[in-house]
């Protein structure tokens, strides 16, 4: 008998944790479906939603590089924050059948950070490096958040169309990449009620992928460092992060918390957040 499922769409999408995360949930909440990962390139993602929107059993998918623009085109609507952002990371069926498209990215990016988000700053600054799919979601976010952005990407043109869709777009700044890679005497002034991200939103450090070149003489006293990569997880970003005194953010807290957000979207129900210590130990063991 078949049962309900969802899954998680990109190319590549082997690497995924997705399928194990959403599979914990399930299997906690004593849920009889599924969360698959299929592989789909740029060319059949229409194909791809035209099948699935006729499948009964389908329940929607998240949306991985390099799709979350692409599957826009597809859809019969683009929720916000989605479409300020720019970029689809979860699809699920309205009552009525039609393709809904929505971005949890922001709302997991930010879950890690809500006891520091509570306070109140003088100024609050981050340094996001990267201008894609997951940097759009990030920047927005902060933004929103009264966070003054400064963005380094390898195509500045790119972080520069990011700047002028954001909120106060004359207040960010653009900087190439490169910018951060070599060490600086910068005198950076009292910290004391700022708060500074120094964000890595690129795949840069990703297993297969060049590192990520970041001298942290670029961070302010007492800026967190954040990476979205999963694979690995203590990424030299990270770890050059912690040597230089430096709280830090690994990327499971972000999957984790906007893997949540699809899931209620996807099966009706909230997931057993009680148990994010086992999932946490399960997934890095």
């Amino acid at each position: 008998m078949s049962r309900p499922y969802a899954e998680v769409i990109g190319d590549p999408i082997a690497q995924s944790k997705s399928p194990a995360i959403h599979g914990f949930w399930l299997d906690k909440l004593g849920i009889e479906a599924e969360y698959r990962a299929t592989r789909v390139t740029q060319d059949e993602v229409g194909a791809y939603l035209v099948e699935r929107q006729a499948d009964p059993d389908w329940r929607g998918c998240n949306v991985t590089m390099p799709l979350k623009q692409a599957v826009q085109a597809h859809l019969h609507s683009v929720e916000e924050p989605a479409a300020s952002i720019g970029a689809v990371n979860t699809i699920y069926r309205s009552p009525d059948g039609r393709l809904l498209g929505t971005n949890t990215d922001a709302a997991g990016f930010l879950e890690p950070l809500t006891q520091e988000l509570q306070g109140a700053h003088l100024f609050r600054m981050a340094r996001i490096l990267g201008a894609g799919g997951a940097a759009r979601a990030i920047a927005h976010a902060l933004a929103e958040r009264n966070f003054t952005l400064v963005i380094a990407a390898r195509r500045t043109e790119q972080a520069s169309a990011l700047v002028a869709q954001l909120a106060r777009s004359e207040q960010h700044h653009v900087v190439s990449l490169d910018h951060f890679a070599g060490a600086t005497d910068f005198a950076f002034d009292d910290r004391q009620g700022m708060l500074d991200l120094v964000v890595n939103a690129s795949p840069l450090g990703m297993r297969g992928k060049p590192a990520l070149q970041f001298d942290w003489s670029h961070a302010p006293p007492g800026a967190i460092a954040y990476d979205i990569v999963t694979d690995p997880l203590d990424t030299p970003f990270l770890q050059g992060a912690r040597d230089a005194g430096h709280e830090t953010v690994d990327g499971l807290a972000m999957l984790i918390g906007q893997a949540a957000e699809a899931f209620r979207r996807f099966y009706g129900a909230s997931p057993p957040r009680q148990h994010d210590d086992e999932l946490r130990a399960m997934l890095t063991s």
